[in-house]
């Protein structure tokens, strides 16, 4: 899944690019209508499942976590973070409002919060796949139209995917290395012919996440071009009005086209849908007691806890819940930035984090309502643990080359701050790492000998956060202070804080990575060497690591289950292994306050917040 890396104390992510372009899920095939083509026999199929069977039949009515019977009408305010000056969130230049691309622009299929290693039709309604898995084809359903009536045809998706390729962020070359060619095989049928040494099983299931735009609407337009102009979009919204970086107006498509369909029952059931922008999280707490908005997710613990004991929430005006989620943990971090050549050696890097006081943190001012980030695939059966063994093993000795020793070791777990002399503890081995690395004091100074550099860095963080990370950072500058280290910490607005991270413009910036639960393709563009040179790319850290190129690749051409876990752990252990970020830390919940006016499904589905499944309710209590 593909989202952009800024963020708050519980994993805030104001995303620059939308939800579309999850890569987890690849092929078993469903179905039914067998076609013959001169290359490979293939089989069209209603549904695209990674590995097993999909949890929802060809004849399902609606996903779980909605209800079909919601009531439609109404209006919901929400708030978004930072500013726009652009409806396209896939290209480089400009800073795009992903929240309405979301609602405007439909894909190609549609990945369920209950069953997110399978695609279900949204613009296709079919899906092709031979047996040698060398393309995968897409056959369009014959009701998908744009917002002006227009089919959505081949030629719709062949423009749309040649766009991001030509002039979208350049991330989408390094997404889509893998295609050869794509294929117009008839009006509502496409083809993508994959590279004869690509074994990439998911890629079929990337692009399906493709949201599709009209080629005779961009016609004479510049695809790369930052542009205030609404694109004719195909979902379930239209954008109303708008004032850049201050609000945007979206309503409801009365005659939209998949409405009907069993993946979209029970959604979008809001008549208008207004986001507000704002650069802090805290602003838009006193905003939701005012009624200015109408729900938010709360970020920062002490608010959740301290923040909601006033007459409006007593009154029952404003009610809070703690919405359970399975995800794989939100990796929150201190990211280093390894390019820089005072952090290129790990026990550097290692030495820092052993300065960071986690349960100081939860105790003191998160009121113990976080747990410690310990894997990059963290509240997951992909993080490794102990030794490795297995299939996990094998596919390490076979790097054994690349690797240090260590690998085949303990897995490495966040140093722990439970008793006073655990602090004095960890310094010292700080320091001692520091020594290793041709550091020393030199007039109280941590310096390097050779250089005569004394070891100061900046951290960056941005100011959605509001102060939460003020608070954090005075006791971990404190200890970095005690072994010598200058660190500093600058609160930017939004947009300063990603375009200096867009350009590597850091020494270390607080981020956070929003981990899918089928881990692939996207994580080449997080820790994969050819995004590591790419502006504009997840890969912040600046990662080139032979080993884990390897293992990424592992990742993405598995067959089956098991192999796919053991390479996944395997990653995750050789990255720890590394110490390219000072994990932070996760909750098991989302934390949503709303004014009393709403509904949402009853569900035992554990699929967080979902506020396009919510409806409004009469004053009652009913639905209206």
């Amino acid at each position: 899944m593909k989202t952009s890396p800024i963020r708050s104390e519980a994993g805030l992510t104001k995303a620059t690019t939308i939800n579309r372009l999850s890569g987890f899920f690849a092929c078993c095939l469903l179905a039914c209508l067998f076609c013959s083509n001169a290359e490979a026999k293939s089989v069209v199929s209603d549904t695209l499942p990674l590995y097993g069977q999909p949890k929802y039949d060809k004849n399902f009515k609606h996903f779980n976590y909605a209800s079909p019977d919601a009531v439609k009408g109404g209006r919901v305010v929400m708030p978004a973070y930072g500013t726009f000056d652009n409806f396209n969130p896939f290209i480089f230049k400009g800073i795009a409002s992903a929240e309405t691309a979301a609602l405007t622009l439909d894909t190609l299929g549609i990945v369920p919060a209950d069953d997110y290693s399978t695609v279900y039709p949204l613009i296709a309604k079919q899906f092709e796949l031979p047996d040698d898995n060398s393309f995968v084809g897409f056959i369009l359903d014959e009701k998908a139209k744009f917002r002006d009536g227009s089919p959505i045809l081949a030629d719709d998706v062949i423009f749309s995917f040649n766009s991001l390729i030509e002039k979208g962020s350049p991330l989408y070359k390094v997404y889509y290395a893998d295609v050869d060619r794509v294929e117009k095989i008839n009006d509502r049928h496409i083809r993508f012919y994959f590279k004869k040494d690509s074994s990439n099983k998911e890629l079929p299931l990337i692009l399906s996440q493709i949201a599709i735009f009209s080629a005779e609407d961009w016609a004479g337009k510049d695809f790369a071009k930052p542009s205030l102009i609404p694109p004719l979009g195909s979902g379930p919204y239209r954008i109303e009005k708008f004032e850049p970086g201050k609000f945007v107006v979206l309503k409801r498509n009365r005659d939209y086209w998949a409405k009907d369909l069993p993946s979209r029952k029970g959604f979008f059931n809001f008549d208008e849908v207004r986001f507000d922008y704002y650069q802090d999280t805290t602003v838009t707490l006193q905003a939701l007691f005012a009624g200015n908005i109408d729900m938010r997710e709360e970020y920062i613990a002490k608010i959740w806890v301290t923040g909601y004991d006033n007459d409006v929430v007593k009154s029952g005006k404003v009610k809070k819940e703690n919405l359970p989620h399975n995800q794989t943990a939100i990796l929150q971090n201190f990211a280093f930035n390894i390019r820089r050549p005072k952090f290129q050696d790990k026990r550097v890097r290692q030495a820092i984090g052993l300065a960071f006081n986690f349960e100081w943190a939860n105790e003191k001012l998160f009121y113990n309502q976080y747990q410690r980030l310990n894997s990059y695939y963290t509240n997951s059966e992909m993080a490794a643990s102990g030794k490795p063994q297995g299939k996990e093993l094998a596919l390490l000795k076979e790097l054994e080359p690349l690797l240090p020793p260590e690998v085949f070791g303990e897995v490495p777990t966040p140093p722990e701050f439970k008793l006073y002399e655990d602090g004095r503890k960890n310094l010292r081995r700080a320091a001692n790492l520091l020594k290793e690395a041709g550091y020393d004091f030199v007039d109280g100074k941590m310096t390097h000998l050779e250089t005569g550099q004394p070891l100061e860095f900046e951290v960056l963080s941005n100011t959605a956060n509001g102060n939460t990370f003020t608070r954090v950072m005075l006791p971990f500058l404190k200890n970095l202070e005690k072994i010598g280290i200058k660190a500093t910490f600058r609160n930017l607005e939004v947009n300063i804080f990603k375009n200096r991270l867009d350009n590597f413009d850091f020494d270390m910036a607080i981020v956070s990575f929003p981990m899918s639960q089928m881990p692939g393709n996207e994580q080449k563009e997080m820790w994969g060497s050819r995004s590591a040179d790419i502006k504009g790319s997840f890969n912040l850290i600046g990662i080139k690591n032979p080993a884990a190129d390897a293992l990424l690749d592992k990742i993405v051409k598995a067959q089956e289950k098991e192999s796919y876990i053991a390479a996944l752990r395997a990653l995750d252990r050789v990255l720890r292994h590394e110490y390219y970020m000072i994990p932070q830390w996760y909750s098991a919940h989302k934390r949503v306050a709303y004014r009393n006016r709403f509904a949402h499904p009853q569900t035992k589905e554990k699929v967080g917040f979902q506020p396009f499944s919510w409806w409004l309710k009469d004053s009652q209590g009913k639905q209206k």
